[in-house]
């Protein structure tokens, strides 16, 4: 197979249509006519040699293929743009004071940390992981410059959604998957503290299907509750990113546990005109969780 040498700008003009919902906008915001992108568009698909674009209505919609692109072409430019500011930022200064859920905490934080280290070794970071009213109250009064937190349906000021991710059912790893929602037996739940998004949510569609459960444990972190879960005391709704090896997700078909929506995900700023420092690490923190979403299962 012959090598082939994606073109960044074109990658660059696929993913801002994509984010954007519109390659007519991608074209306004890159300054350029909508049928040079249209030539970009067909130049992509010429290289990766197979339909990334499939007819949906009035637009396009992206194939399979067309998925795994913009998965590899965020990453590709994520690292173009980190190498860039990497030789001509070095120089950045400054204090980022970030906040982040504990789900993230022992996966993208780490990453994160690491890739802006090393291209702004001048700038201190103060990381804080917490639960999510904690960190709207932290962002909200100036004490969190970035903070990570999953959505209930409030906004901040200065807030974006970077993320939808679907919540799961989630047991021991080493018990076999069968049906848990039994006839006459409450299902045991293992929950974080009061208030919890992810535990409203288990019990609203608990309730919703008629299925009869009972609190077996509660704890206020998650290190505890990955405990309870693994050890058998109960099944708890999370997201999959960042399971631990003890525990698996658990599919309603085979459980018999009911369906559950999916949690968006945002990075809310202290400020609406951030400093070049937190600026660049919101940038390293949306590329590191959507890559983490669109890779777990």
């Amino acid at each position: 197979m012959r090598q082939i040498t994606l073109d960044l700008e074109v990658l660059r003009t696929f993913v801002a249509g994509v984010e954007l919902g519109s390659f007519a906008k991608a074209a306004d915001k890159l300054g350029r006519s909508t049928s040079a992108v249209s030539s970009q568009l067909r130049k992509l698909e010429q290289q990766a040699g197979t339909d990334i674009f499939v007819k949906q209505g009035r637009g396009l919609a992206l194939t399979d293929a067309g998925e795994t692109m913009l998965a590899y072409a965020r990453r590709l430019l994520d690292l173009n743009d980190e190498a860039i500011v990497a030789i001509h930022g070095s120089e950045l200064e400054g204090w980022v004071r970030l906040g982040l859920q504990e789900d993230f905490g022992e996966t993208i934080l780490p990453q994160v940390l690491g890739q802006f280290a090393r291209a702004h070794p001048k700038v201190r970071i103060e990381a804080r992981v917490a639960r999510n009213a904690e960190l709207i109250d932290r962002v909200t009064s100036g004490k969190l410059d970035l903070a990570l937190a999953w959505s209930d349906g409030a906004v901040t000021p200065y807030c974006e959604r970077i993320a939808e991710v679907p919540m799961c059912w989630v047991g021991s790893a080493n018990a076999s998957i069968e049906r848990l929602a039994v006839a006459d037996d409450p299902l045991p739940l293992a929950c974080l503290e009061a208030p919890c998004l992810l535990r409203t949510a288990a019990t609203n569609a608990l309730d919703h299907a008629g299925i009869a459960w009972r609190l077996a444990f509660t704890s206020p972190s998650l290190a505890g509750l990955w405990a309870a879960t693994a050890a058998g005391l109960g099944v708890t709704v999370r997201t999959p990113v960042g399971l631990p090896a003890s525990v698996q997700p658990l599919a309603p078909v085979v459980s018999g546990l009911p369906g559950l929506p999916s949690l968006s995900l945002l990075l809310h700023r202290s400020q609406s005109h951030a400093d070049p420092a937190t600026l660049r690490l919101a940038a390293i923190m949306t590329e590191a969780v959507r890559s983490a979403v669109s890779v777990d299962p």
